[in-house]
């Protein structure tokens, strides 16, 4: 009789080491790419209660004026002076039919920036002029305020 070896079992689970290696790498690439694909200045916009949807200020072709603290100001991510702000809009109205423009401006920016910026975009031929702002953020607790059936904050009760 001739020797004949024999071959352990094969292992029938995969190795998922390099495949978690692998993730964990495009999670560290996504990380570090998707603050650079911002098409806007950030600034920390004015919060307010009764903010309105303005969905058209996500889109790639929205021309979108960004004013910060100091008074700077952004045409999309290119900085840019007040006397130019004019011209740029022009330029880029010029050939759309949503002639839409959207300024956001930093909560802390001086009012007289963000009005001399809107003067500078009317006279540039713009109609409809968005401001934009955030929503306030709803505290998660719910014990600050009373509540009534419909969800609505319910009257103070005067104090005795």
């Amino acid at each position: 009789m001739a020797y004949k070896p024999q071959a352990g079992p094969q292992m029938a689970a995969p190795n998922v080491i390099p495949m978690a290696d692998i993730m964990l790498v495009l999670l560290i690439i996504f990380m570090v790419v998707t603050p650079m694909l911002q098409k806007t200045h950030q600034v920390d916009m004015a919060s307010v209660n009764n903010a309105q949807d303005m969905k058209d200020a996500d889109k790639d072709d929205a021309i979108v004026v960004a004013v910060t603290r100091d008074g700077s100001l952004f045409l999309g991510n290119n900085k840019i002076s007040k006397e130019e702000i004019t011209g740029q809009i022009k330029d880029r109205i010029a050939n759309k039919l949503d002639k839409r423009v959207y300024v956001k401006s930093d909560a802390r920016a001086k009012y007289g920036d963000v009005v001399a910026v809107v003067d500078e975009i009317r006279s540039a031929g713009v109609d409809q002029l968005g401001l934009l702002t955030e929503k306030v953020k709803a505290l998660g607790s719910g014990t600050d305020q009373k509540k009534d059936d419909k969800g609505n904050p319910a009257p103070a009760q005067p104090s005795t």
